[in-house]
């Protein structure tokens, strides 16, 4: 077939235009512009977060949320324009970003605090026992080990220590079943999580056993508040600190944002 210099001279006009639309529109993957360069954009915007994680909350809080399941999803919904940005924990948004292309983390943090226990306000001698048992676990380097298995991809394994004098009694503990990392139901509907072991840790160091109830992230400090708990993880700063005490922190949490490059 004979091709026509006038012809090929068009085709290739259109290619170059069609290349700079969407270099002016998006990236090149058929992703939209981003809107979010600091994080005083993020407000109205929508926003995804890992399902039942404390970001949800934070999403909810600033624009209108959308949770999903796997980190994975939330990056195809940024790269594609189903959400505007994302908020995550930062050391998992940190090895997500490395596999995925085309998107960011903004150089600002959202929000950071510590990871404690909340406790009853009656409960002194309890609160003394728990942070004790903190002190000896980040010492031995549990805590650092069970933040690298469940933030970095770490393969540390907790190992109930022996020997371990044994006291009557159980703890109870109220935890959100849909946090992952901290806490989720496994497949044999047993609640894991990183949240999960640190009390199993502390509870091994205490020599008591430990019982875990199903609790609405929300409504954590209440079940302490009224007695149904000895103790909660999975609430956000803030929320009913005057109602029951707190422990001394086993790690820190890093809300970051994550946007189209």
């Amino acid at each position: 077939m004979r091709v026509f210099p006038f012809a090929s001279a068009v085709r290739s006009a259109l290619v170059i235009a069609l290349f700079s639309a969407l270099l002016l529109t998006g990236c090149s993957d058929g992703s939209p512009p981003n809107e979010i360069d600091t994080i005083e954009d993020v407000p109205g915007h929508i926003i995804g977060a890992l399902y039942g994680s404390p970001s949800v909350r934070l999403a909810d809080d600033l624009g209108v949320a959308r949770a999903l399941y796997t980190g994975d999803e939330l990056m195809s919904s940024l790269r594609f324009g189903a959400v505007d940005c994302v908020i995550m924990e930062s050391i998992a948004a940190d090895a997500l970003v490395a596999r995925t292309a085309g998107v960011r983390i903004l150089a600002e943090p959202l929000l950071g605090y510590d990871l404690c226990f909340a406790v009853a306000k009656e409960n002194a001698e309890l609160l003394q026992a728990v942070n004790s048992a903190l002190s000896a676990l980040s010492d031995n380097g549990t805590l650092s080990g069970l933040i690298s298995k469940y933030f970095a991809r770490g393969d540390y394994e907790y190992v109930p220590p022996e020997n371990v004098a044994s006291h009557p009694g159980t703890l109870i503990l109220a935890l959100p079943p849909d946090s992952p990392p901290y806490s989720n139901m496994d497949a044999d509907g047993e609640f894991s999580g990183m949240d999960v072991d640190v009390t199993r840790a502390i509870c091994d160091y205490l020599g008591v056993g430990l019982q875990i109830i199903d609790y609405d992230a929300r409504e954590l400090v209440t079940a302490v508040w009224f007695g149904r708990a000895d103790l909660a993880l999975g609430w956000l700063p803030g929320e009913g600190e005057e109602f029951v005490n707190i422990s001394a922190p086993y790690a820190h949490a890093v809300h970051v944002v994550i946007v189209r490059k």
